[in-house]
């Protein structure tokens, strides 16, 4: 079971710092990608970590702003999130799964978290 942490309420430019792990499972050796699910909108990719060797790939909107890292000691994926706007506001889903790709592998995750809420307010 994939598990998502550290969602909230930031005004805009402010940061916030999303946390990933897995309950009675292990992130170690496999992809790990942070999507998000805006109200009225689909759901598009951040960001994904590959489990081989670290590889990491953002979506276009990130612009530098957004860095993804893997603690494997702490058996956690993180995302940081810098420079946030009102368009950041989403609910931002955990998905594990075989391989961190571009474009980010939104159709082939076969684990996924249930979310956690970023909103931010100008």
């Amino acid at each position: 079971q994939v598990v998502e942490s550290g969602g909230g309420l930031v005004q805009s430019g402010g940061s916030l710092r999303l946390s990933c792990t897995a309950s009675g499972g292990t992130l170690d050796r496999v992809a790990v990608g942070w999507f998000r699910q805006a109200a009225g909108k689909e759901r598009e990719g951040v960001s994904c970590i590959s489990g081989i060797d670290g590889t990491t790939h953002y979506g276009d909107f990130v612009k530098g702003r957004f860095t993804i890292s893997r603690d494997n000691a702490k058996n956690t994926v993180y995302l940081q999130m810098k420079s946030l706007n009102p368009e950041d506001s989403a609910v931002y889903y955990c998905a594990a799964g075989n391989l961190c790709t571009s474009p980010l592998p939104l159709y082939d995750m076969d684990y996924w978290g249930k979310g956690t809420r970023v909103t931010v307010v100008s």
